[in-house]
C-alpha cells in the first residue's frame, strides 16, 4: 500500500512563499509520477504541477507558473512543492498524488491512484 504524508501548510500574507512537501512510502518511489492538486472550498480539484521520475515536469500555467516550482528527491522519497508570491487565489487544500502506472505527465486527477491527506495553504491580503 502507498502512503502520501504532506506537510508545510500554513497561513502566509500574500507575496510571501511556503514550500510544501509529500513523503512517500510503501513502494518504488523513482519510476513513479508524482502529481499536486489543490481544492479550494465550493471548487472542484484543480491540477497544479507533476514531476516525472526522470526529472521532466509540467506546470498549471494559467495558475501557477513563474511562481511554483515543483521537484523531487528519489534519495528521499519525497516531492516538494515550493510556492512563492503566493497570492489570496492560491488559498485551497493541496494533495500529493502518486500514479505508479502512468509513464507520461499526467494532469487528470483520475490518472492518479494514491493520494495524501492534503495540507491547507491560506493566503492572507
Amino acid at each position: 500500500q502507498v502512503q502520501l504524508v504532506e506537510s508545510g501548510g500554513g497561513l502566509v500574507q500574500a507575496g510571501g512563499s511556503l514550500r510544501l512537501s509529500c513523503a512517500v512510502s510503501g513502494r518504488t518511489f523513482s519510476s513513479t509520477l508524482m502529481g499536486w492538486f489543490r481544492q479550494a472550498p465550493g471548487k472542484e480539484r484543480e491540477f497544479v504541477a507533476a514531476i516525472r521520475w526522470s526529472g521532466s515536469m509540467v506546470y498549471n500555467t494559467d495558475s501557477v507558473k513563474g511562481r511554483f516550482t515543483v521537484s523531487r528527491d528519489n534519495a528521499k522519497n519525497t516531492v516538494y512543492l515550493q510556492m512563492n508570491s503566493l497570492k489570496p487565489e492560491d488559498t485551497a487544500v493541496y494533495y500529493c498524488a502518486a500514479s505508479p502506472r502512468i509513464g507520461f505527465l499526467s494532469t487528470w486527477a483520475s490518472e492518479y491512484d494514491y493520494w495524501g491527506q492534503g495540507t491547507q495553504v491560506t493566503v492572507s491580503s
